[in-house]
C-alpha cells in the first residue's frame, strides 16, 4: 500500500463515522427528544469507546420509507376546531336558534357599519337585500335574496368569516339570528321568524334553480388544450367599455337636471275639499301659496339624500317594489298602501286606522322609523339631521304629483 492509501483510509474512516453518527443523532432527536441523550463525537476527540457506542448503535432505515416521522396526527378536538363547512343538505350544521327580532340588533350592532342597517350595503360593500327579478337585468344585483340558492352558503359564511376582522366571534344562536334578520330584510320571511337547525331545510331560496352543473372541465376544455397564441394574437388593442358599473369613471360631460320651475310642481292635497264648499270668488293667491310651498333647490337636495334609500325604494317613471315600496304618489297615501307588497302587521294596521302619509308623519318616521312604526321592516335607524328630513320629504313631493 503506498504511502498516499495509508494516510487516506484513516481520513476516509474518519468521514464515515462522523456521517454515521449524525445520522444515528438525526434519527433519534426526531423521533423521541426527552429519551434520547445527544451523543457529540467530533474526529478530533474521538475515542474507542465512543466509536463502539456509535456503531453498536442500529440504524433502522426501513422505517422511515414513506414517513417524515414529524407530528402526529390529529386529535378529534383539533379536527372539529376547523370543521365548521355546511352543505346545502344540512350536513355540518349545528343545534341552535334565533329570531329576525333578535338578529337585527345582532346585526346592527356587528354587520351594519359595512353592510347598513337594513342589509342596503354601504359605498362599495355588498349588498345583502334586494336585487329581486333583476338577474336578467344588464346591472343585476346579486344579493343572498336574489342570487344565492342554498342558505347553507349564507350561515357557513357568516359563522366561518364574518364579523370582518373578529372572524368566528359569534355564538350559533347569533349566526341563526343574523341568517334570519337577512332573510328577513329580503322579504322571504315574517318578522316574527325563528330559524332553527330544525327548520333550516323548510327555507326555499328564491333563486335554487338557477344554476347548473359545472361542465367546464369537459365543455370548456379546447381553452387549455389548444396551443396558445404568444403574440400578434390582436391586430389592435382598444378600450371598448367603461367601468361605470363599479362606479369607478367619472360621469364626464353629462348635463346637469334642469330643476323644475316651482309653479308647474302639482301635487295631490291628502285632503279632499268638496266642490261646493269652495267660494267663487276664491283669491287666486291662494292656488299661488301652494305652489310656493315646493321647494325646488331643496327637492334637489332630497334627490341625493334619497340615494341613501334608493337600494331599497324606486321613485319615478317604472318604479316597482323592491325590498322596500314604491314611493310614487306617497303624499296623502295610506300607511301601507302599496298594492302588492307585504308590510309589517302594524304598518298594514295603522293605515287601515286612516293614518296617511304627509310631512308630519313622514319627518316622524324618517328621525327614527321603529319608534314610529313598531317592528316595521324598514330597519333603517333614521336621519340624523333635520335639514336631510326636509330635503328628502321634499323631494318625495316631487314624485307625489
Amino acid at each position: 500500500m503506498s504511502k498516499f492509501l495509508k494516510i487516506l483510509t484513516p481520513s476516509l474512516a474518519g468521514t464515515g463515522l462522523i456521517l454515521s453518527m449524525a445520522y444515528v443523532f438525526a434519527d433519534q432527536f426526531v423521533v423521541n427528544i426527552p429519551s434520547v441523550a445527544p451523543l457529540m463525537v467530533s474526529a478530533a476527540n474521538a475515542d474507542e469507546a465512543a466509536v463502539e457506542r456509535v456503531a453498536a448503535k442500529p440504524v433502522v432505515v426501513a422505517a422511515a420509507v414513506g414517513s417524515f416521522r414529524l407530528g402526529r396526527a390529529a386529535l378529534p378536538e383539533e379536527i372539529a376546531a376547523w370543521n365548521h363547512d355546511v352543505s346545502p343538505d344540512g350536513t355540518g350544521l349545528p343545534a341552535g336558534s334565533g329570531s329576525a327580532y333578535d338578529g337585527e340588533e345582532i346585526f346592527a350592532e356587528h354587520c351594519g357599519v359595512c353592510h347598513g342597517d337594513f342589509a342596503e350595503g354601504v359605498d362599495n360593500w355588498p349588498k345583502l337585500a334586494g336585487g329581486m327579478d333583476t338577474l336578467a337585468d344588464e346591472d343585476p344585483l346579486k344579493t343572498v335574496g336574489s342570487y344565492w340558492p342554498h342558505l347553507s352558503t349564507a350561515w357557513d359564511y357568516v359563522n366561518r368569516s364574518m364579523p370582518f376582522g373578529n372572524a368566528q366571534s359569534l355564538s350559533n344562536d347569533d349566526v341563526y339570528a343574523i341568517v334570519a334578520y337577512i332573510l328577513y330584510s329580503n322579504d322571504l320571511v315574517d318578522d316574527d321568524f325563528v330559524l332553527t337547525n330544525e327548520n333550516f331545510l323548510d327555507v326555499e331560496m328564491p333563486n335554487k334553480d338557477g344554476f347548473i352543473q359545472d361542465d367546464r372541465l369537459t365543455s370548456e376544455a379546447h381553452f387549455w388544450k389548444a396551443e396558445p397564441c404568444m403574440s400578434g394574437c390582436k391586430d389592435s388593442v382598444e378600450i371598448t367599455m367603461r367601468a361605470t358599473v363599479l362606479d369607478v369613471t367619472p360621469d364626464e360631460g353629462e348635463a346637469e337636471e334642469a330643476a323644475a320651475p316651482a309653479e308647474e310642481v302639482k301635487f295631490e292635497v291628502a285632503e279632499a275639499v268638496e266642490e261646493d264648499a269652495v267660494a267663487e270668488d276664491a283669491p287666486a293667491a291662494e292656488a299661488v301659496v301652494i305652489a310656493a310651498a315646493f321647494d325646488a333647490d331643496l327637492a334637489k337636495s332630497g334627490e341625493k339624500v334619497f340615494k341613501k334609500c334608493a337600494a331599497c325604494h324606486q321613485v319615478g317613471e317604472g318604479a316597482k317594489n323592491k325590498s322596500g315600496p314604491q314611493l310614487n304618489n306617497i303624499m296623502g297615501r295610506a300607511l301601507g298602501g302599496v298594492d302588492g307588497f307585504k308590510y309589517s302587521k302594524t304598518m298594514s294596521q295603522m293605515g287601515a286606522d286612516g293614518a296617511v302619509w304627509n310631512e308630519a308623519t313622514l319627518a316622524e318616521f324618517l328621525a327614527k322609523p321603529k319608534a314610529y312604526v313598531k317592528k316595521t321592516k324598514m330597519s333603517f335607524s333614521g336621519l340624523k339631521k333635520e335639514k336631510d328630513i326636509a330635503a328628502v320629504t321634499e323631494y318625495l313631493k316631487s314624485v307625489s304629483q
